[in-house]
């Protein structure tokens, strides 16, 4: 029986996520000229797909294009960092929360942390950091929701790049996914978005100290509202298993 061939990606996505990669792992640093030309040759293309790349990476904000300097990896300032931190505290602990509240499957967010430990090099660390938080809030039951923080992700990663090249930190922000990974397995729902929203804010503080918060820093030592639904209206362990939860 003949297998059916794995789709090659196009490639205008394969140079799109070798150039991110190459960003989020800093092979490319900020502020950096991306030349065409250059990028076509080394990755044996033409300047067609490179242009295209680029365009989108330009979207996602991890490289600015200017009609006069051209291409180049986003700088990153004490403003920037704010501005996606500040969408990120905003909306990914409460994210997470409605995630626990759903009983939502966390096993992702398990094996990201796993591997996070395994992890030997900086690339690795990167990825599994950008795994763990995603699949905090993925499940939260409001599309949009997960996409909007999808949106800011990359930008959140080139933040955190460019901060634990600075000065590593990852003991410490590994203790802390792992505590809130344990309130949110506990189905401490409230309590993991209290930890979430204090680890991101930390994080930010201590790697761009100029980067004031907005009036939700102090959220870790607040209650949060009910949640949309009645707690009458949890579902119940078989309609988690009905609808893959469990």
């Amino acid at each position: 029986m003949t297998s059916v061939p794995t789709p090659i990606p196009s490639r205008t996505q394969y140079v799109l996520e070798e150039i991110k990669r190459r960003i989020l792992t800093g092979r490319l640093t900020p502020g950096q000229a991306l030349v065409e030309t250059d990028l076509a040759a080394q990755f044996g293309v033409s300047k067609t797909p490179v242009r295209e790349a680029l365009k989108t990476l330009a979207g996602t904000g991890l490289v600015v294009m200017n009609q006069y300097k051209g291409v180049t990896v986003r700088m990153v300032d004490a403003d920037m960092a704010r501005e996606v931190y500040d969408v990120r505290l905003l909306l990914e602990p409460e994210a997470l929360r409605r995630s626990v509240w759903r009983g939502a499957s966390l096993d992702a967010a398990r094996d990201a942390l796993t591997r996070a430990d395994e992890a030997t090099d900086t690339a690795e660390r990167s990825l599994t950091n950008r795994e763990f938080h995603r699949a905090l809030y993925l499940p939260c039951g409001n599309p949009l929701l997960g996409r909007m923080l999808d949106e800011v992700r990359d930008q959140a990663a080139l933040v955190s790049a460019v901060a634990w090249a600075a000065d590593p930190s990852w003991e410490q922000e590994a203790s802390e996914h792992r505590e809130i990974l344990r309130l949110a397995l506990a189905g401490d729902a409230d309590g993991a978005a209290r930890a979430l929203h204090a680890h991101i804010a930390s994080f930010v503080r201590r790697a761009f100290p100029g980067a004031e918060l907005g009036p939700r820093e102090g959220l870790e030592a607040q209650e949060f509202p009910e949640s949309p639904a009645t707690p009458a209206a949890r579902p119940t362990p078989a309609a988690q298993k009905e609808d893959g939860q469990a």
